[in-house]
C-alpha cells in the first residue's frame, strides 16, 4: 500500500489527513504512534517529522508533514478520485484559500486551546483552567459572528460547494460540539446549519470509525 498517514486518530491534525483520503475513496495504511511514550520524539518518526509532530504522511517515496500541507497534496493530485474538494475557477480558489488560512490562523488556536482545556484535560484526569476556556469562549464567540455573516451569503467558507476550507474545521468542531460550547454554534443558525452539514458527511463517519 502506497498511502502511509502516521499517527493516533485522536489527533486532530491526523483526523484532518484521514478524513481528506476517505473523501478521496483512497487506500491507505494508519500507523499508530504512541505519544504517552514519546515515540513522535524519537527515530524512526522523526526521520518523517523533524518537529516530532504528528502526523506524518508518505505516498511512495514522497513524504510529507503539516496536515494542512498534505490535505492539499491529496486534492491536487487525486483530483479525478472521489469528491472534489477544489475549485476549478482561479477566483473561487483563492476565496477557499481565505478561508483556509481562517481555519489554520484564526480557528484552530482558539478551538484546540478550548479542546484541550475541556475536552483532552479531563480525559487525562486534569483540572481545566476556567480562565483559559472564558477567554477562548468569547474569542471563538467574536469568531463564530465572522462565520455567521460568510455562512448568510454561501452554504460553505469557500463558495456553493464543500472544500477543503470546510474539511479543515471538521476535527476541532466533532470535539467541541460534544460540550457546552455547541451553545456557540446554535446560537448562530447559518454557522450550525454548516457544522451539521460537514459533520454529517459519509466521509466524516468513514474516519471517525478509525477512532473506535
Amino acid at each position: 500500500m502506497a498511502i502511509k498517514v502516521h499517527g493516533p486518530m485522536m489527533s486532530p491534525a491526523v483526523m484532518r489527513v484521514v478524513a481528506t483520503l476517505k473523501e478521496k475513496d483512497l487506500d491507505f495504511e494508519l500507523v499508530p504512534v504512541n505519544m504517552q511514550t514519546g515515540d513522535h520524539k524519537k527515530e524512526p518518526f522523526i526521520s518523517l517529522n523533524p518537529f516530532g509532530q504528528v502526523p506524518a504522511f508518505e505516498d511512495g517515496d514522497l513524504k510529507l508533514f503539516e496536515s494542512r500541507a498534505i490535505t492539499q497534496y491529496i486534492a491536487h493530485t487525486y483530483a479525478d478520485k472521489g469528491n472534489q474538494l477544489l475549485p476549478n475557477d482561479p477566483k473561487k480558489m483563492a476565496i477557499m484559500s481565505v478561508w483556509t488560512e481562517v481555519e489554520a490562523q484564526k480557528f484552530d488556536p482558539v478551538g484546540s486551546k478550548l479542546s484541550y482545556e475541556i475536552v483532552i484535560k479531563p480525559m487525562l484526569g486534569m483540572v481545566s483552567d476556567d480562565a483559559i476556556v472564558a477567554e477562548n469562549e468569547e474569542k471563538l464567540s467574536k469568531l463564530l459572528d465572522v462565520y455567521e455573516s460568510r455562512l448568510k451569503n454561501s452554504k460553505y467558507l469557500g463558495g456553493d460547494s464543500f472544500t477543503l476550507a470546510d474539511l479543515h474545521h471538521a476535527p476541532v468542531l466533532h470535539y467541541l460540539i460534544g460540550t457546552k460550547v455547541k451553545s456557540l454554534f446554535n446560537s448562530r443558525p447559518h454557522v450550525s446549519a454548516w457544522v451539521a452539514d460537514i459533520l454529517a458527511r459519509p466521509a466524516w463517519a468513514k474516519s471517525l470509525e478509525l477512532t473506535k
